[in-house]
């Protein structure tokens, strides 16, 4: 019997698998392959410290990051790609590299950078689904990573400030979104009628854009001008997710946005008690300092 498959990953909401564009990149791979993941969606029970999620872990081996993964899924024989000519191959390095050169650190920012967006959606959500007192501590280290990652591929000369650089990587992204579309055309996914690779990095960074309600939606607006694309995303989601999302009552757009509210009331409520913890609970001190 071959060795167990366990993902743990950020969970969904939105009508997503997941909300977290790296966790659905390796779930939509896993379908496409037919790799048999047991997934565990992170909760309050987490026993992780630094974010590094999604993380595939088998009787003899842990691998994180997308890349990693998939290529420890293909030596396990799951390979979406083995009907790909040589050309598709290079094609879809070549599209993976575009991908997060051009388009990526727009996602990361939309998420963990933008202010308006943070502190409504993706701190209360991310916050939520960590265990006290390290929901007070690891949402601002994800995004003070992102903040870095973004400045370390386009904080360059001559783009210096930050809003220099954020006017540069929406609009990479708004023409990384218009290559992909026209890449696509009429198919149903990037190579035929068959998804790969390519599709679940797509769909990985693309679905959470699509779907996520933020308050500054400037990259979605122009993802949704897309047609193709969003029926892209569509057709992912009705094929291959529709099932493990079929037990989950989509929210109303009032019912997501009151329990978003909720969640960052209670975010900040917690943030305020920080100081008050710090001199007597060993285990917050430990985080603080430790980690």
């Amino acid at each position: 019997m071959a060795a167990p498959l366990e993902l743990s990953c950020w969970g969904g909401g939105w009508g997503l698998p997941s909300v977290h564009s790296e966790s659905l990149v390796v779930m939509a791979y896993a379908k496409f392959s037919g790799a048999p993941l047991k997934v565990n969606v992170i909760d309050n029970t987490w026993k992780g410290s630094r974010g590094d999620v999604p993380v595939l872990t088998t009787e003899d081996n842990i691998v994180s990051q997308p890349a990693k993964i998939l290529n420890f899924l293909r030596k396990q024989k799951y390979n979406a790609d083995y009907e790909l000519s040589a050309k598709q191959g290079a094609d879809t390095l070549a599209y993976i590299a575009l991908l997060e050169e051009k388009l990526l650190p727009a996602v990361l920012h939309t998420f963990w950078v933008e202010s308006d967006n943070y502190f409504t959606v993706t701190k209360p959500w991310f916050a939520s689904r960590i265990p006290f007192p390290l929901s007070l501590i690891l949402p601002g280290r994800m995004s003070k990573g992102a903040l870095n990652r973004i400045l370390l591929t386009r904080g360059v000369p001559p783009l210096y400030h930050l809003r220099e650089v954020e006017a540069q990587i929406y609009r990479d992204a708004k023409e990384c979104l218009n290559l992909l579309s026209n890449r696509l055309g009429t198919s149903q996914f990037f190579f035929g009628d068959t998804p790969s690779t390519l599709d679940a990095y797509v769909f990985g960074y693309l679905a959470p854009l699509y779907k996520v309600r933020f308050p500054k939606v400037q990259l979605q607006e122009h993802l949704k001008q897309l047609f193709n694309l969003c029926r892209f995303c569509d057709d992912i989601l009705n094929s291959y997710f529709r099932l493990s999302l079929g037990g989950i009552s989509p929210a109303g757009p009032e019912t997501v946005d009151a329990n978003l509210q909720k969640l960052t009331q209670l975010v900040n409520k917690e943030s305020n008690l920080i100081e008050k913890y710090k001199s007597h609970v060993p285990l917050l001190k430990h985080f603080l300092y430790a980690l």
